[in-house]
This record gives structure tokens, sequence and C-alpha cells, in this order.
């Protein structure tokens, strides 16, 4: 019998985990799942666990080839961009196959009124032309990074994130420390406490977070969505597990 193939899978994601148990249950492969190690609690996959960074493209090429690696799975967040770009690298230069796993993006239905925008930076830009001046309340979900882009923006904001945000913070500001998935009930529950005049999210993706978009639009609050970065060319991306999987290990 043959060695276990040995498959890197990159991220802490829902989607992340879902792959590491589904391979975790075979016997001719060795997960070991790779955690940025940005979240001070994460959940932890099935199977080998690694915590930290790779040193770039070069350290990760590196770790490939110490670890004889087989393949790699990248199911980071959809807005981990350096990492999906190190990959990408990193396994063109070792000829290691590379499969993106990336959940559909959101896209808005009938009686969403959303503002999208290509980053962080240009939603703090273009929130202060959605709010009634000084007295504006925003619901910030953008996660903990980038949040000095607001730090100037004259508003109430309500900022959930899973850990307590570092750098500069806006004036005026409450943390929300928490982390999803969040049920439809518990975000109108929220809509109703905050009242936001705007909500700021990341196209993200998925079910877990997406209950907020529903809850904005009952109450017919604009939303500013920062697009995705774009992917890496040339890259196989895949959008559920599944086929994901299939495509990584042809079966």
């Amino acid at each position: 019998m043959s060695a276990p193939r040995t498959v890197l899978v990159l991220g802490g994601t829902t989607e992340g985990r879902a792959a590491a148990s589904a391979l975790a249950g075979r016997d001719d492969v060795r997960v070991v799942s790779s955690l940025a190690g940005a979240v001070r609690s994460p959940a932890l996959p099935d199977g080998e666990v690694r915590i930290g960074g790779f040193g770039g493209a070069e350290g990760l090429a590196a770790h490939l080839r110490a670890e004889r690696v087989a393949a790699v799975l990248d199911a980071t967040h959809p807005f981990a961009s350096t990492m999906t770009a190190n990959a990408a690298a990193a396994c063109a230069g070792t000829g290691v196959p590379l499969v993106v796993l990336r959940r559909p993006g959101w896209t808005p239905g009938p009686g969403d009124r959303w503002h999208r925008v290509a980053s962080v930076a240009a939603a703090a830009a273009a929130l202060p032309g959605l709010l009634p001046g000084p007295a504006g309340r925003v619901l910030l979900t953008t996660g903990r990074g980038g949040l000095a882009h607001f730090a100037a923006v004259d508003a109430a904001f309500w900022i959930r994130a899973v850990d307590p945000p570092d750098g500069p913070l806006p004036a005026r500001h409450e943390l929300l420390l928490d982390r999803g998935p969040f049920a439809l009930d518990d975000e109108r529950t929220l809509f109703q406490a905050v009242v936001p005049h705007v909500l700021v999210t990341k196209d993200s993706g998925g079910a877990a977070t997406a209950p907020k978009l529903t809850a904005a639009r009952e109450r017919g609050v604009p939303v500013l969505v920062v697009d995705r970065p774009p992917l890496p060319g040339g890259v196989a991306v895949e959008p559920t597990v599944d086929a994901a999987l299939a495509r990584l290990l042809g079966d």
C-alpha cells in the first residue's frame, strides 16, 4: 500500500474545516490544515494543524518541498488575497497542484439598497455621503482589519469583530465582540437596538453572516458592500468543498 498523499489545506474558514473533515476520513490522505493565527481562539479542524505564516511565497514553497506536499487547497477567506497570491506563486514554482475554494459572493435582491465599493478605504470615503451628518449611526462588520480608515468619520459606530481590533478607531464606537454564524432573529434584534443608517460589510459570501443583509433589507438600510479582491490569474477555482476536492484529488 502506498504512503498517504499529504494535502495542505490553507485557511480556518467553515469550508476549510469541512474539507479537512472530509479528508481526515480517508486512508489515502494525510491532511494538514494551516491557520494564519489571526484569531485568538480559532475553531480547529480535523487532522493535523499548524498555526502561523510561512514567510511569503518562498517560505511556502520551501514548506511544500520539505513536507512533500502532494496538493494544496486554498480555503482561505475571500479577502485573504496575500495568502492566495503566495499559494499561487509557491505552487506554480514547485509544480504542486492548487485549487482555490471560493464560496459564491452575495448578490442583491429586490429591495436591497447596495452600494458596491472596491476596498475598505473606498467604503470609508463613501460613508459620509450616506449619513445624516454627525448623528449618523453605522453598523460596521468588515472585521478587525482596516478600521483606521473609519477613524476620521464623524458618526457613531457599532463595530462587530471576533477579537478586539488594534490601531485607531472612530472616536465614538462600541465593540460587539462575537463570532458567526448569526441567526436572522438575532440580526433583527441588533438592528432594532442600533438603528443604523448604514451597514458596512465585505462580500464574504456564504450563509453564516448573510442574515444581516436580510435585516438591512427589511429595515430599508443602505449597505456599503466591499467587493472581493481579484484572484491570481490561471488558478483553478471551485465553489464547493466537494467540487474542490474532486478536482484536487482527481476523484
